[in-house]
């Protein structure tokens, strides 16, 4: 699906950067920013390996790593971000394959927007790992139905709010519910009610009303991030 693209860049948290997945990135063209675990071994910043944990700088810096070799073996060399953000619970350690900066940090937090389709897939809507399946394809077969509905019921929700029809709905003088739930509720009035069943129109390209839980929410999310110092390490082989 991905292949016409030219410029792909895999988003990804700490569980899921490895030596398998890092030697498949290297047959590909793909980009990357991964977050590291605390305890992940470095070589080439001190004498001896030491762990992503013990090198996060202090509040309010970052350090920008070079060719720095990763887990026991040091085989896979990568660039490296580590930064200590004021209020943040933890420090981050991001690797890419591209010159480190602070672009990496903000090419990284994009994928934040995925964590809330897995809240609604667990406890936010539809609770699937209530269903305590354990057989493969039928967790596959679940998923699909899931990602239909939470397609449908997002589009509906647009669909909603376009026509003036959200605060039937949504009371919050602006949208305080996500698309999803917007869909969802209203169509529970489609069965219950019985409400009009709307045709659902295309995904937008551009949000045109965010979505924010309170006011300090909002504040958070445009509040810029700032260093008082950045330093830069090039380590050796």
């Amino acid at each position: 699906m991905l292949r016409k693209h030219p410029d792909v860049m895999l988003l990804a948290d700490r569980a899921f950067a490895c030596h398998e997945l890092m030697a498949w990135l290297k047959l590909t063209d793909w980009h990357y920013a991964l977050r590291l675990k605390c305890d992940v071994l470095l070589h080439g910043v001190n004498r001896h390996p030491i762990a992503v944990g013990k090198r996060y700088p202090p509040v309010n810096q970052a350090k920008l790593l070079t060719n720095v070799g990763l887990w026991a073996d040091g085989i896979h060399r990568v660039n490296l971000v580590l930064a200590t953000v004021k209020g943040a619970k933890d420090s981050w350690a991001v690797i890419t394959d591209e010159v480190p900066s602070l672009q990496t940090l903000w090419q990284y937090s994009l994928r934040f927007c995925v964590e809330e389709l897995f809240l609604d897939g667990k406890s936010g809507a539809f609770g699937l790992e209530d269903s305590r399946l354990r057989c493969e394809s039928a967790i596959k077969r679940l998923y699909l139905i899931a990602a239909v509905a939470i397609l449908y019921a997002t589009t509906t929700g647009m669909t909603v709010t376009i026509t003036g029809l959200r605060t039937t709905v949504d009371p919050h003088w602006r949208r305080g519910l996500s698309y999803l739930k917007i869909g969802l509720r209203y169509l529970r009035g489609v069965i219950n009610k019985g409400r009009t069943l709307l045709v659902p129109i295309p995904v937008f390209s551009k949000d045109p009303e965010p979505c924010f839980a309170s006011k300090k929410a909002q504040l958070d999310f445009y509040d810029s991030i700032w260093f008082s110092r950045i330093s830069t390490i090039a380590c050796t082989t």
